[in-house]
């Protein structure tokens, strides 16, 4: 009886483990689309390279009455391709489609979230 338990036991805690991984890590909490010109964008890291880039919205955001920041979204990019059209896209107005995780993995960038396509890209017009 006893030799059956056990079994059933460390399965059960091992679905347990596997679930709060995938919950924390791998589920995607929100996806949805940003627009803005982009600030920069780099390469960086110790041991795992990834792409982070910084978006400038248009708008200010007074989230306390009184003072004034620039409205910006920090994301990570994981895809190669997608990283370069968006190193040949610089200075240009940006459309860009993200998925939001609830943490960060080293391979996977430093934010929270992670832009896995561009869905426009125009050139600024600066008579306008």
């Amino acid at each position: 009886m006893r030799k059956r338990i056990l079994p059933i036991i460390i399965s059960v805690l091992v679905l347990i483990v596997i679930g709060v991984v995938y919950y924390r890590y791998y589920f995607v909490f929100g996806d949805g689309t940003k627009a803005g010109t982009m600030n920069y964008f780099v390469r960086k890291g110790y041991m795992f390279k990834t792409y982070e880039g910084r978006l400038i919205q248009t708008g200010i955001r007074t989230p306390v009455q009184g003072s004034i920041q620039s409205n910006e979204f920090m994301f990570s990019v994981t895809d190669e391709k997608v990283a370069d059209k968006l190193n040949r896209s610089a200075g240009a107005f940006l459309e860009l489609h993200y998925k939001e995780y609830l943490h960060t993995l080293p391979w996977r960038g430093v934010s929270v979230f992670v832009v896995d396509s561009v869905v426009s890209a125009r050139p600024i017009d600066p008579t306008r």
